[in-house]
């Protein structure tokens, strides 16, 4: 799956917080295994955002805004890890869209990058949707 230098980056400072695990963010109990799925949900639940945002709300959220921006929807629906149907193709079809989804991921980070730094955002709202 393709990473842009910022995703790199933050691999390379959480790696060493993994203490020798194979996976970047292990199990506490177990460093063999990795994190529970649910352990974002809970996270977010114990900070106040339960019910309010989830990791796959912000899944969601990139995919509306990289659709939005003119990326491929076939692209976004790959890094997004949704997989082919037809098994034979998707066999065969481990690299598609790679080059679009290398400059889509960088785009994106880059994008993020602009938001903290204070980037004008345009909000989308219902009615504006619904045109």
């Amino acid at each position: 799956m393709p990473l842009s230098h910022q995703a790199v980056e933050s691999f390379k400072i959480l790696k060493p917080l993994a203490r020798g695990s194979d996976h970047v963010f292990p199990n506490l109990g177990d460093q063999r295994r990795p994190m529970s799925g649910t352990t974002l949900n809970k996270m977010f639940d114990d900070i106040g955002y339960g019910g309010k945002f989830t990791p796959h709300a912000a899944r969601s959220t990139a995919s509306t805004i990289l659709n939005a921006q003119g990326w491929s929807a076939d692209a976004i629906e790959r890094q997004l890890a949704h997989t082919e149907r037809d098994l034979v193709r998707a066999a065969y079809n481990h690299a598609d869209y790679m080059d679009e989804r290398r400059r889509m991921m960088q785009a994106w980070s880059d994008f993020i990058d602009g938001l903290c730094s204070g980037a004008k955002v345009t909000p989308i709202r219902k009615a504006a949707l619904a045109t």
